[in-house]
């Protein structure tokens, strides 16, 4: 192929991305989106092999990576999706320092002329750094996602604080800046202690500005995260000379980080903050375990009496729903409601689960009209007026301690369950949400806790209904 096909091609499959992100942007076109972003990754796939001179190492590695990647898909559950999402980004991180090694090392491979010139070292040093901390940074996420914390204190979905911690992140910071300083005018012959140097920095850093993130905070870092990937497959896309994957790249890391800044404003809390890693709490912050206190627990069926017996019921899905599987049980529960003229409705925090959207994404599975479903700015003035809110397996998303001067969750818009007439609350146990904070909801007067698995407390209110 000449150099204006392949030009013409990527750039018709960079269209095709661009509009995959714009159907993505809604429920009703999210599935028109996907199609053409497959498109557009299958054109963009056909012609990088097109040109590519060992066509056999690269069918070989995709049939691995491809092998690979299929029985990881047909194995994970919903549930451990974050985790996915959060190993694959640390893949792409990886995948960029190892390509940065590679040109370094060969860089005739590669078409960069030798010695390599101080432009291409400026793209290596921005692509090994970034990736870098990609990779480390996802590796941790991988871990507080996965519940690693009782194996390592690094991995716990408290935040890890310690004194001096961000004086230490920045004078790494600068350390770094300086070794890629050096790395930049180096001879070939002393290139690799500063590069090393830079390297070992970015892994570590990557480690520091996830560890003090607390856990009701990490569907943010999954999108920031999705972010610093985006970038990285960027800069793999410089040293490659690969402008599909500086556009793929660019793309990815820019849609990434302003989810993350528009997630920032959802949750009051800084994005400058989410970058520099201090997004967790202030150092020395502490969490709270669930205190021995008396609460009012029920049926199903005292629960099937009062949602039938209000006219406005909200329900809030959170993790303990994903863990049930219960999204298609709570469906049909809300037809059996709607049929008896109940208003049935959801509401979705922007941060429910452990990544963003994962709350829209089940109910979509169970086909739950989008009419139903309201994100949180748009239906917490209606609680104060609602009989009924059903609350399913969330925690730190409707914890007024988040309203609280001091609390670890302090400043973190909550939808505002207490301030319904009744409360419902389904869960499997007392225990703490993620970010290990008690939640007071729990023990008002007018709240009632039904334990249990939620599809099957759901499937049971739902034979109460008849």
């Amino acid at each position: 192929m000449s150099a204006n096909q392949v030009a013409l091609s990527y750039l018709a499959a960079s269209v095709l991305f661009i509009l995959a992100l714009k159907g993505l942007s809604h429920p009703e076109t999210a599935r028109r989106g996907n199609t053409l972003g497959m498109i557009g990754m299958t054109l963009a796939v056909l012609i990088t092999l097109a040109i590519t001179r060992r066509v056999e190492l690269a069918l070989l590695a995709m049939a691995v990576g491809g092998g690979v990647g299929l029985v990881i898909a047909r194995r994970v559950q919903m549930t451990q999706m974050p985790e996915l999402v959060a190993a694959m980004h640390s893949l792409v991180g990886l995948a960029a320092v190892l390509i940065a090694i590679a040109v370094i090392l060969h860089p005739q491979a590669f078409n960069v002329p030798f010695p390599v010139p101080t432009g291409n070292r400026i793209e290596l040093f921005i692509g090994t750094f970034v990736g870098a901390i990609t990779f480390s940074g996802s590796v941790i996420a991988f871990g507080k996602l996965a519940g690693l914390g009782k194996h390592s204190r690094l991995f716990s979905s408290a935040p890890v604080v310690f004194p001096g911690q961000h004086l230490l992140n920045l004078v790494l910071a600068l350390v770094m800046l300086a070794a890629g300083y050096v790395f930049l005018g180096a001879s070939p012959v002393n290139q690799w202690p500063p590069f090393v140097t830079l390297t070992t920095i970015a892994f570590l850093l990557g480690v520091l500005i996830i560890i003090p993130i607390g856990g009701a905070d990490m569907p943010v870092v999954i999108s920031m995260l999705n972010s610093y990937s985006g970038w990285a497959a960027a800069g793999i896309g410089f040293s490659l000379d690969n402008t599909m994957l500086i556009i793929a790249g660019s793309l990815v890391g820019s849609s990434g980080a302003i989810l993350s800044y528009i997630m920032c404003r959802a949750m009051n809390r800084s994005f400058f903050s989410v970058i520099l890693g201090g997004f967790g709490g202030a150092e020395g912050a502490t969490t709270t375990t669930a205190e021995q206190k008396p609460v009012k627990s029920g049926s199903a069926e005292d629960v099937a009496f009062l949602l039938s017996s209000a006219e406005n019921v909200i329900i809030v899905p959170g993790y303990g729903l994903a863990v049930g599987r219960a999204q298609h049980a709570v469906k049909e529960m809300a037809l059996k409601l709607s049929a008896k003229g109940v208003n049935v409705r959801y509401a979705i925090h922007p941060v429910a689960g452990r990544m963003p959207g994962h709350m829209n994404v089940l109910l979509a599975e169970a086909e739950v009209p989008y009419d139903q479903v309201f994100e949180m700015d748009d239906i917490n003035g209606d609680f104060g007026s609602t009989d009924v809110a059903f609350v399913l397996g969330a925690n730190d998303v409707v914890n007024p301690l988040a309203e609280v001067p001091g609390s670890p969750i302090y400043g973190m818009p909550i939808l505002e369950v207490h301030k319904a007439r009744t409360v419902i609350v389904n869960k499997r146990s007392m225990a703490s949400g993620y970010a290990g904070v008690d939640n007071p909801l729990f023990y008002m007067d007018r709240t009632m806790m039904v334990f249990g698995d939620a599809k099957k407390v759901v499937e049971d209110i739902v034979k109460a209904l008849g």
